[in-house]
Order: C-alpha cells, then sequence, then structure tokens
C-alpha cells in the first residue's frame, strides 16, 4: 500500500499538488553562486592590480575589471535572493557579511581607503538583498492567500470543486490509479426547509469538519481528499489502495461518519448519503468522464431509493450518463442562451411551399449539435422542455414576422409546443406576447402539440387549445398513430392538421400493413376534415405513394433538409418570386 501523506487534505497540501512547487532549479542556484564566488575573486585579483593591458593600441589598467566583475558579483546575489527565497537570501547575505569585516579591516588597520567604496557597496547590497527578501516574503504570502481562495469553498474550509478537478488532472498527469466519488446527501433538502438554512448551513459544516478531519488524520488507511463541489454535493477523491475492498471499505467510513447523529439547537438530526464512484483507469481516463461516470452511479444509488447506498459506475450505467450529459448540455445552452433553430421546408404534393417547421438546435461547444431528438425527451424529464420551447418559439416566430413583411408571404410557420408547456399558466399570455412583438398574423402561425394530449390531458388542453384557436392560430397533432388516442377524442379535437410519425413513412414501401396504415391515418384525417402532412419524407418511392393515397404535404430530406434562417429566407424568395 502507498505511505499515507500526512495532511492530504490540507490547503497548503492541496495548493502543492495542484500547483506545484514554482522554485528554481538547483543547477541554477548552483550557477548563479560559481559566477558570484568568480567575480567576487576577479575584483579581489584586479582590485590592486597594477598591470596594464593593449587592447585596440589603447593601454587599460586591470584594475578597471574591479567594477565591472562588482557589478556582476551583485547582480547573481540579488538574482539568488529573488529566486530562491530563504535559502537564496541567507547564502547571499552570508557571502556579503563575510567579506564586510575583511573591507573595514583593510581600512582601519592598513588605512587602505581603495576598499572604501567596495565596503559601501557591499552595505548597500546588504541592504537591498533585505529589502528585496522581505518584500518577496509579502507578496509570496499575498498569492498563497490568493491561490488559497481559488481553491476553497468559503462555507466549509474544504478543497472547493476546482481544487478536485485541478488534483484529478495532476492525478492524471501521474498516471497514478485512484476513485473519483460523487457524493449527496439525500433527505437534506428536507432538513433545509424544515429547520431553516442557517441548521442546514451547520449540518453542512458539521459533515465536513468531520470527514476532514477524518481524511487529515489517516483513518481509512488509504489517502483521502474530500471536496465541497457545491449546496449538499461532494467529491472524495481516494488513492493508494490495493484493490476494491479497500475503496469501499472507504466509503462505508465516510457514509458512517454521515449518518451519525448531528445535534443542532437541541435538535437530533440524521442524515444519508448517496455514493457512486468510477476508477482510473479502469471505468475512465479523462476527467470529465470520471466526474461524469461517478455522478451516474450516485444517481442511479439515489433514484433506486434502496438500502445499499454505494454504487460502482457499469457500463449500464451509460444511457443514465448520457443523459446526464445531456441534461448539463441543454442547462449551459439556457444559461449561455445559444439555443438557436432551423426551418424544416413543407411544401404541397405540387412542390408549392406551405411554410417552415422550427426545429429546435443546440450547440455543445465542441463542435457537436444536439437535435430534438436527443434533447427534447431529457428537457422534458428534467422540467426544461418549457423554457426551451419558449426560446424557439419567440425567436422563430420574430424571425418569420420580419420575413412575411418584407415577402408577403403567404406561408405557415409551425412551432412545436410541450405538453408541460401548454398546461402551464401563463401559456396563453406567452402566445399573446409572441404575437405581438413579433408582427406575425396569426392566422399564419401553427401550433404542434402531440397526440398524448388527446390521452393525458385531453379536457385540460382542450380549454387552452379553444382559446388558441379563437386568436386564429392553427393547430397540428404531432406524431399522430404512435399513440393510442381515441378516435372521439380526434372527432372532438379543434385541429387543422395531422402529421403522420416518420416511423410509418420509413417502412411504408417495405412493409404492405404499414402502408394501409398510413393511408387509414389520411382517410381518417380527411373525413373530420383535417389537412395530413407525412414527415420523414427522404425519397422520390416514398413521395409518390404518397401522391397515390392522398397525402396534402409531405416534410422530409427528399424536398428539403432543416435550413439556417439565412437559407430559407432565400427558399421563400424563390417561391414568392418564381
Amino acid at each position: 500500500m502507498v505511505k499515507r501523506e500526512k495532511k492530504s487534505n490540507s490547503i497548503p497540501d492541496t495548493l502543492a499538488r495542484i500547483m506545484g512547487k514554482r522554485t528554481a532549479s538547483k543547477g541554477l542556484f548552483f550557477m548563479l553562486l560559481v559566477m558570484y564566488l568568480g567575480a567576487t575573486a576577479i575584483v579581489g585579483i584586479s582590485a590592486g592590480s597594477k598591470k596594464v593591458l593593449s587592447i585596440a593600441g589603447s593601454e587599460l589598467g586591470v584594475y578597471a575589471f574591479a567594477g565591472v566583475f562588482s557589478a556582476i558579483s551583485n547582480i547573481a546575489i540579488v538574482l539568488m535572493t529573488v529566486y530562491f527565497g530563504k535559502k537564496g537570501f541567507l547564502t547571499s547575505l552570508f557571502f556579503l557579511i563575510l567579506q564586510f569585516p575583511m573591507m573595514i579591516n583593510g581600512i582601519i588597520n592598513h588605512h587602505n581607503l581603495q576598499s572604501l567604496p567596495g565596503a559601501f557597496t557591499d552595505l548597500l547590497t546588504i541592504i537591498a538583498v533585505i529589502v528585496i527578501y522581505v518584500n518577496n516574503e509579502k507578496i509570496n504570502k499575498f498569492q498563497q492567500n490568493i491561490r488559497e481562495q481559488a481553491v476553497t469553498d468559503i462555507m466549509t474550509g474544504l478543497p472547493n470543486r476546482f481544487a478536485s478537478h485541478e488534483l484529478v488532472e495532476t492525478l492524471l498527469n501521474d498516471g497514478e490509479k485512484f476513485a473519483v466519488v460523487s457524493i449527496d446527501l439525500d433527505n437534506f433538502k428536507s432538513i433545509n426547509d424544515t429547520m431553516g438554512r442557517d441548521v442546514g448551513s451547520e449540518l453542512i459544516i458539521r459533515i465536513a469538519e468531520k470527514w476532514k478531519n477524518s481524511a487529515n488524520d489517516g483513518e481509512t488507511g488509504t489517502v483521502d481528499f474530500i471536496t465541497r463541489q457545491c449546496g449538499d454535493e461532494f467529491m472524495l477523491i481516494i488513492r493508494g489502495y490495493n484493490n476494491d475492498e479497500d475503496i469501499l471499505a472507504t466509503i462505508k467510513h465516510y457514509q458512517a461518519l454521515l449518518e451519525e447523529k448531528v445535534t443542532i439547537d437541541d435538535c437530533d438530526l440524521y442524515v444519508r448519503g448517496s455514493f457512486g464512484y468510477a476508477l482510473y483507469p479502469d471505468d475512465a481516463d479523462i476527467r470529465d468522464q470520471l466526474f461524469t461516470f461517478a455522478d451516474a452511479a450516485m444517481y442511479e444509488v439515489k433514484r433506486m431509493s434502496s438500502s445499499e447506498k454505494v454504487m460502482r459506475f457499469s457500463k449500464e450505467l451509460m444511457k443514465i450518463e448520457r443523459t446526464l450529459e445531456i441534461e448539463r448540455k441543454v442547462r449551459k445552452a439556457l444559461e449561455d442562451d445559444t439555443i438557436y433553430f432551423e426551418l424544416q421546408p413543407q411544401f404541397d404534393m405540387a412542390h408549392r411551399l406551405r411554410g417552415f417547421e422550427s426545429l429546435a438546435r443546440i450547440d455543445d461547444g465542441s463542435g457537436n449539435i444536439l437535435t430534438p431528438t436527443e434533447f427534447i425527451p431529457v428537457a422534458e424529464k428534467v422540467g426544461l422542455v418549457d423554457k426551451v420551447d419558449l426560446k424557439v418559439f419567440r425567436r422563430s416566430a420574430e424571425f418569420f414576422g420580419e420575413l412575411i413583411r418584407k415577402t408577403g408571404a403567404r406561408i405557415t410557420l409551425s412551432v412545436n409546443v410541450s405538453v408541460r408547456h401548454l398546461m402551464k399558466n401563463d401559456f396563453l399570455e406567452e402566445v399573446r406576447s409572441i404575437l405581438r412583438s413579433s408582427g406575425l398574423p396569426p392566422e399564419q402561425l401553427e401550433i404542434e402539440i402531440t397526440e398524448s394530449v388527446l390521452i393525458d390531458s385531453a379536457e385540460k388542453a382542450l380549454q387552452c387549445i379553444n382559446e388558441i384557436k379563437k386568436m386564429g392560430i392553427k393547430i397540428a397533432i404531432d406524431d399522430f398513430g404512435t399513440g393510442y388516442s381515441s378516435l372521439s377524442y380526434l372527432y372532438n379535437f379543434p385541429a387543422d392538421l395531422l402529421k403522420v410519425d416518420k416511423s410509418f413513412i420509413d417502412k411504408m414501401n417495405t412493409n404492405e400493413s404499414s402502408k394501409q396504415y398510413v393511408a387509414a391515418i389520411i382517410s381518417i384525417g380527411h373525413i373530420m376534415k383535417f389537412d395530413v402532412i407525412s414527415e420523414g419524407v427522404e425519397d422520390e418511392e416514398q413521395l409518390d405513394t404518397l401522391r397515390n393515397i392522398g397525402c396534402d404535404y409531405i416534410q422530409g430530406f427528399v424536398w428539403g433538409k432543416p435550413l439556417s434562417k439565412e437559407d430559407a429566407e432565400k427558399l421563400v424568395y424563390s417561391h414568392v418570386y418564381d
């Protein structure tokens, strides 16, 4: 087992690990020392010499070089003090003081006044070295304080998220195996809400203190580093273990400390936590992946609500990890305001432009574009879909309103609205606000809702949709055929358009049942006075089939991929002035 490091969780040790010791090399120190001693020796020899050198026809006394080498020796002394801290300062002071008595002796006892300038210079150099050292120490102390603040959580005194990130990068560079443990307190929110934030903060401080003391005292036999990430989330980095049993024993130790009774204001509080961990290099060899995998394991433990509160990451959790990754990207895109839209054209069967569907896009900052099929289900799950909807709705409406004013085109903008968004109390006011600010004619706006509205929220949704219809806005039922909605619901629903899901179009020409199913949807739509559009049409064969079975409109790569705003505008102009 790796030898236990003392005070492994102290802030100075954290700085030493993640910042590294920024001292100059021993070779430089030796070189400066030799430079000083050599220059001093030359000064001593040349100062008393009466020899004359002939240089370029001119005579020059050797003593003239004493000043040059005296300056060189002083430079060496100053550099040692600047670059080598206390060691350089004491070395410089030692040699300077060593010279001083000899110079004074020469002046007093031998009346050698030639040593007077040297003694005066030596004295000034001693003063300069002391001043430089004292000021350097002040600067270093200030810089140390700044660095400590950068890696310290203010409330608990533990290292913070930045410290854990930097430490893991250091360990990765060193190639040392370690475990990353993600910790979340299970019932902290309820304590915080019922007992108050002051009690909640005190509880976090007490837990952090117990964990910190345990790490510093080496109670587990492994090298432990505990950090506070934010709120009630912590991270434990474990090194110096032999096998998985060592890791589990260490985690169980911190779990036991967490579950000990904490008494605050005469109230006994009990806390449990969820622990998920991932190993380097077994599970991942990239910092962000290690953190993500540990989080995935921790969230899975939390979701399971079982008595076993510790889990290692496994491949089965990859889907969860991907969901967490997408959730982070959605949250970041909302925070950074980087959600944008593309417009996919819709055509009638004669290839006349009907309008566009606005499709949300997220650029994750790494050149990867997330599509709605990737992030909308995640956004729905974590309650962010209404915010995504609103951003895309508002921005595409503003663009479309301006486009219609410029071109006079009679085209429709179709926007997707989730059930969650539709059910919001202020949804209707949001729609009115968007119409006012964009100037988009309501009759040229179409709101797409999924078939699930007919199943889960029909009665509640109907009132909202009737109000939307009163504004003059069209209603489309998206992904029709994928759910199990009753035809009676559909009959009473004030929709204008049915959208046939892409999954049926894909199989339409290879499976007769799928073809008949699509034909049936189109027939039902026409019986109920709805127009029908098929999405995901990708080739001429599909197009011909849809034309033959009476489809009204199509949307798909066969006639148009999703376009940027600029390309969509060009397409509109080409159809308006064709």
